[in-house]
């Protein structure tokens, strides 16, 4: 699966992105507003277990330029009642970052999702402090439904959320 954007192509990971990754990846300003799973610092064998998983999923992709892995973006599909949603997760290398090419990925796999998955609703839930992710996903359509308060602890510090949501 491959997925033409404005400024960006998204595609599955392979093994020779490994370098990349990492060298985007490890990064602790990405790492503060990911889950847990997003380890800091982020290795060689964190990369390797990480396209492992993502390669053969149809929902989880590269963010590329030129050809060149700089980021991740993916769809989490919803199971049983919620099979209809998917959670949008997504990240950038920090120095690709204010060049709209989020932006471009976030509207490529959100149309993804609708067309092609027959998903209703694709929701995020970035860290309230988490200001440029929050308006990736306002210039992308996503409406705010509340603040999840004292809903995540990172870093051994305790954080809100905040809900966002696209509907088909």
């Amino acid at each position: 699966m491959i997925i033409e954007c404005s400024k960006c192509t998204l595609r599955e990971w392979k093994h020779s992105d490994l370098e990349n990754l990492v060298e985007n990846a490890n990064n602790l300003n990405i790492a503060s507003n990911m889950r847990d799973g997003f380890p800091f610092p982020y290795t060689h064998e964190h990369g390797r277990q990480w396209i492992e998983i993502a390669k053969d999923n149809d929902c989880f992709f590269a963010i590329t330029v030129k050809n060149e892995a700089v980021g991740g973006i993916g769809l989490t599909l919803g199971e049983d009642i919620e099979r209809i949603s998917a959670e949008v997760g997504y990240w950038l290398g920090e120095v690709h970052w204010g060049r709209g090419i989020i932006s471009s990925a976030l509207k490529g796999v959100v149309d993804y999702g609708f067309n092609e998955l027959k998903l209703e609703r694709i929701f995020a839930v970035p860290l309230e402090q988490n200001t440029a992710s929050r308006r990736v996903l306002e210039k992308n359509g996503f409406d705010l439904e509340g603040i999840l308060r004292n809903s995540v602890i990172k870093f051994d510090k305790i954080y809100n959320q905040t809900l966002y949501a696209r509907i088909k």
